[in-house]
């Protein structure tokens, strides 16, 4: 037991997940109901306690494999939440990350045993403690960042067509983007390359796949849409 501090109160450390996946045209979040007081029963982002062994990055990180099975995800730090009364079960500060995660990826199993479910980010329902603040600044944060950085392939598979790339931008602005100048933008990018693969799925004409080159934006990381 630490000699130090002793004089001052203990306050509990948590990371909570902002998870956001986009599928059916649609940006979801990945929300469950707790198992345990307080607020059994209410919807919730995910989450939990920062082990005395671990950095909070490294908490979040393991919470996002818990959950998800999948490693080197993308995650951004959101903020602190540290309101006296955020939590009626005990004194504790909440370090929020936002992720970006292909659904498809997501290990099926895992969200069955934890009961999670993909909402779309228009009808998410009340939310637990502070957790619809974490989800509304974590969006805003992802709508400034994702016009200036590639962070929006996290979100689609490794092949995608230019209709996917952008009603996913529809999708997290929540408003229409203009096709001729969102094409003209996107061809003046040389790291998201077209493929001679084609994708019937929409037609029978199809439409082009492409993919993002990491190696070639690295050469040039200059980003704007």
């Amino acid at each position: 037991m630490s000699v130090y501090y002793n004089e001052h109160n203990k306050v509990l450390v948590s990371v909570d997940c902002i998870i956001f996946g986009f599928d059916e045209g649609q940006l979801k979040v990945l929300i469950g109901r707790r198992n345990m007081n307080p607020g059994c029963g209410q919807y919730s982002l995910y989450g939990g306690f920062v082990r005395s062994n671990e950095s909070i990055d490294d908490a979040a990180t393991r919470v996002l494999f818990e959950l998800t099975g999948i490693r080197n995800i993308y995650m951004c730090q959101v903020g602190a939440f540290g309101n006296v009364d955020r939590d009626p079960g005990e004194r504790v500060v909440s370090i929020a990350y936002y992720a970006l995660i292909n659904v498809n990826d997501y290990d099926k199993k895992l969200q069955e045993q934890y009961a999670a479910e993909w909402v779309s980010i228009d009808n998410v329902p009340s939310l637990f403690s502070d957790h619809s603040e974490m989800l509304r600044k974590a969006r805003n944060m992802m709508k400034m960042k994702i016009s200036n950085e590639p962070i929006s392939f996290n979100l689609l598979p490794n092949l995608f067509t230019l209709s996917q790339l952008q009603r996913l931008y529809e999708a997290v602005y929540g408003e229409e983007v203009d096709k001729r100048n969102f094409r003209k933008r996107i061809n003046e990018m040389g790291f998201i390359e077209k493929t001679e693969l084609i994708d019937k799925t929409g037609s029978k004409r199809g439409a082009h796949l492409y993919r993002f080159n990491k190696s070639v934006y690295k050469e040039d990381p200059t980003f704007k849409l």
